[in-house]
């Protein structure tokens, strides 16, 4: 697919056939990532410049689908990054699904924890844990971006936006843009009551100073 015959909703549509975790783990706050905030990140990240022709790392990746949208607007190069073997293999086959031979091969997976990667690239887009089960989960991700790259993108709920701008400001990063987006969380772990919830988030981008 032609990045100048796509349209924002064209990648929704690409993104939302992709497989999902198969055995996802609370203690990881594994969900399926929403198809369609995942394209509205990804095109609001290639609009800024952020995507095409660039290196970029997707930090904690899952099942992929941010990765393989930036793949999918043009980068030179994605890093899927993940300790879950599980969820590689899955995210693997997403590529292969997703994109066509020359965009496949700009994607390398690596099986290791976020804080050992330690490659640099232009931009880092990520969807952390919210640290609901792993306190500062969250905080892990954005200090471990802040060496990599110098355009950030990262997902949080919406009500933590003085804590991103807090330590963004405190390592020499500005927050320059918040994107509203509302995550659509399937019924996914037995405790679930609800088929689905909905999490006011924001995309923020954060650029080195």
């Amino acid at each position: 697919m032609k990045t100048k015959q796509l349209s924002k909703s064209q990648l929704a549509i690409s993104l939302s056939r992709l497989a999902v975790f198969e055995n996802p783990n609370l203690m990881k706050e594994q969900y399926a990532t929403d198809s369609e905030a995942a394209a509205e990140a990804m095109w609001f990240a290639y609009m800024q410049g952020d995507i095409s022709g660039k290196t970029i790392a997707d930090l904690g990746c899952g099942t992929g689908l941010l990765g393989i949208a930036a793949l999918i607007l043009g980068a030179e190069k994605v890093y899927f990054v993940d300790n879950d073997s599980g969820a590689l293999a899955i995210a693997r086959k997403n590529i292969a699904a997703a994109t066509n031979d020359a965009a496949a091969a700009k994607a390398v997976l690596m099986n290791e924890d976020v804080k050992s990667f330690s490659k640099n690239v232009n931009t880092v887009i990520q969807n952390p844990p919210f640290g609901t089960k792993e306190k500062h989960a969250d905080r892990e991700f954005l200090l471990q971006a802040f060496k990599l790259a110098t355009a950030v993108y990262s997902i949080h709920k919406i009500e933590t936006a003085s804590f991103v701008k807090k330590l963004s400001s405190d390592k020499g990063f500005t927050v320059t843009h918040i994107l509203p987006l509302q995550l659509q969380l399937k019924n996914t772990y037995e405790f679930h009551r609800s088929r689905m919830r909905r999490v006011n988030v924001g995309c923020f981008r954060m650029e080195k100073s």
